[in-house]
């Protein structure tokens, strides 16, 4: 049985601009092609703007582990005789 480390309310706090930049870069992306050509002049630019969010979110994830690791908590927090 794991532990949870972080929260998807954690996550969703850090990535809410990022999200919204994501959202705005497929809007932008699909909007800018021509009809006809929708998928073929907007993929990439999808594409790449989802593999930019999905390596911003794992890094984001990541750093919220490293600061619970690295913060004290009560189960942590140093005993009156290790002071």
């Amino acid at each position: 049985m794991t532990t949870q480390r972080i929260t998807k309310e954690q996550l969703k706090a850090k990535l809410s601009t990022d999200y919204d930049d994501l959202l705005g870069k497929i809007t932008d992306a699909i909007n800018k092609a021509e009809l006809g050509a929708i998928i073929d002049q907007s993929e990439e630019p999808v594409r790449d703007a989802n593999a930019q969010f999905r390596e911003r979110a794992y890094q984001e994830a990541i750093s919220l582990l490293d600061e619970q690791a690295f913060s004290p908590s009560k189960d942590n927090a140093p005993t009156e005789m290790e002071k």
